[in-house]
C-alpha cells in the first residue's frame, strides 16, 4: 500500500498528543522544540487547533493546553456514549455501598483512558480525572483490559510498548501480570503512583467476550477508608456483571 505524507496533519496530531501528555502547558517555541519543528512551521497549525477548539491558549502567559475537544467528539461516539450513560448509574450505587469513587476506563491505543468518574460520597477519596490518560503498563486497569483484549489487539499493545522501550524484564513482568488476571478474573493491586491506594479492577465484558472497559474502585486503604477490599471487590464485580448484562443492547446502537 502506498503511503501519501501530509504534513500539516503530522504536525497537528504531534501537538495534540504532546499536550495530551502534559498538564502545565507549553510555550509555543517548547511545542515546537519538543516536536522537532520549527515555529514558523507550528504557527499556523497551533491558530487552526486554537480556532477549532482542539487546544487553548493562555493569554496572559501564551501556554497552549489541551481542550475536551477530543473528549467531547469520542463521547458523542455512539458504543461509547452508551456505554458511559448506562454505566454512571451503576457507578453511583457502587460508590455509594462501598464509600469509594469509582471511575471507567478503556483501551485507546497503548493507553488506557479514563471515559467516566463518580466521585467518593464520603468526606475523603481518591479521584481520577475525566479524560486522563496513563501507559497500559503503568496502571491495574490497563493490566485488565490488556488481559481481557482480543489477542490481535494485545499483540499490536505489546509490540507499541516494546517499540517505546519497554525492555523485556517489564514486557515479562507485564505478562505475567495479564496471566494473574485471567485466573483471576480481576486484579488488585497496590497502586504505583499512590500511597494507601488499593486498585480493584473488574473487566466489564462485551457479547464477544473481550473486555469494553474496566471498572476500578481505588480503595483508599487507610484509616479514612470507609470499606475492606474484599467487600468492595464482591460489589464491584456485582457492579460489572449488570453492566456486561447490557452490552448486546449497546452494540446496536
Amino acid at each position: 500500500m502506498t503511503s501519501y505524507a501530509v504534513p500539516a496533519l503530522d504536525k497537528a496530531l504531534d501537538i495534540v498528543e504532546l499536550l495530551a501528555s502534559r498538564s502545565d502547558g507549553l510555550t509555543q517555541a517548547q511545542i515546537a522544540q519538543d516536536i522537532g519543528r520549527s515555529v514558523g512551521e507550528i504557527f499556523r497549525v497551533l491558530q487552526t487547533l486554537e480556532r477549532r477548539g482542539y487546544i487553548l491558549r493562555d493569554r496572559v502567559s501564551g501556554l497552549y493546553f489541551l481542550a475536551t475537544r477530543m473528549l467531547e467528539l469520542a463521547n458523542q461516539h455512539p458504543p461509547l456514549r452508551g456505554l458511559v450513560q448506562r454505566s454512571l448509574g451503576a457507578m453511583q450505587r457502587l460508590a455509594s455501598e462501598t464509600r469509594q469513587s469509582c471511575n471507567l476506563s478503556v483501551l485507546d491505543g497503548a493507553n488506557v483512558r479514563v471515559v467516566a468518574q463518580v466521585e467518593s460520597p464520603g468526606d475523603f477519596g481518591f479521584r481520577v480525572r475525566v479524560g486522563a490518560a496513563f501507559e497500559i503498563a503503568a496502571t491495574t486497569s490497563g493490566a485488565v483490559l490488556l488481559a481481557f483484549a482480543a489477542p490481535d489487539t494485545r499483540r499490536f499493545v505489546l509490540d507499541e510498548l516494546a517499540a517505546r522501550g519497554l525492555e523485556r524484564s517489564g514486557l515479562a513482568a507485564l505478562e505475567a501480570r495479564l496471566r494473574r488476571a485471567r485466573e483471576q478474573g480481576f486484579l488488585e493491586e497496590v497502586d504505583a503512583a499512590q500511597a494507601g491506594i488499593l486498585d480493584l479492577v473488574h473487566p466489564v465484558f462485551g457479547p464477544d467476550g473481550t473486555a469494553v472497559a474496566a471498572l476500578t474502585v481505588p480503595c483508599v486503604t487507610t484509616s479514612y477508608g470507609g470499606n475492606d477490599a474484599p467487600r468492595v471487590s464482591a460489589l464491584l464485580a456485582e457492579t460489572v456483571r449488570e453492566l456486561g448484562a447490557g452490552m448486546p443492547e449497546l452494540s446496536g446502537d
